[in-house]
């Protein structure tokens, strides 16, 4: 089993994070009340890969080590996306913090997908990893193997 140094993430770990071929299985752009002042937030359900396994042998294909995780954005605004006809389901290609285009202080974020294009303006985020990653042949887990689509904002220690 591999194990993570922690299960909840924020944009202070970004450099050390990567997103490459996480299939993505929810969407939730929604809003949250605190202290009676509402703002919006993105959140990602995801299988977040937190390790390719190289082949032992050259014929071999990789292998995953997989945990189903929540990718939350919250303070979000400017949201702008795009899906692309789609001929096989949503996968991040790669999640990029760009400098802010004005003079506002947060980032802009972009998630960009094989066939999606997601940006938005955040503060931060917190990724919540939700159970202790399971090894697998394939770059995702099945709606069983992760307890199907879950938007939880809790990590499994």
């Amino acid at each position: 089993m591999t194990e993570l140094e922690k299960a909840t993430w924020t944009a202070a770990d970004f450099e050390v994070m990567g997103w490459h071929d996480c299939r993505v299985h929810a969407v939730s752009i929604g809003v949250r009340e605190d202290d009676g002042f509402p703002w919006q937030r993105v959140l990602l359900d995801l299988d977040y890969i937190v390790r390719w396994v190289d082949p032992a042998f050259a014929r071999r294909n990789f292998t995953f080590w997989i945990a189903p995780a929540t990718l939350v954005f919250d303070e979000a605004w400017d949201i702008s996306g795009e899906l692309e006809p789609m001929n096989d389901l949503l996968e991040i290609a790669d999640l990029h913090r760009l400098d802010p285009p004005d003079d506002r202080p947060d980032p802009l974020w972009h998630v960009e997908g094989h066939n999606f294009d997601l940006r938005l303006r955040a503060p931060g985020f917190t990724q919540y990893v939700r159970t202790p990653a399971v090894h697998s042949k394939a770059q995702y887990l099945t709606h069983p193997e992760r307890g199907g689509l879950s938007f939880a904002e809790r990590s499994y220690d």
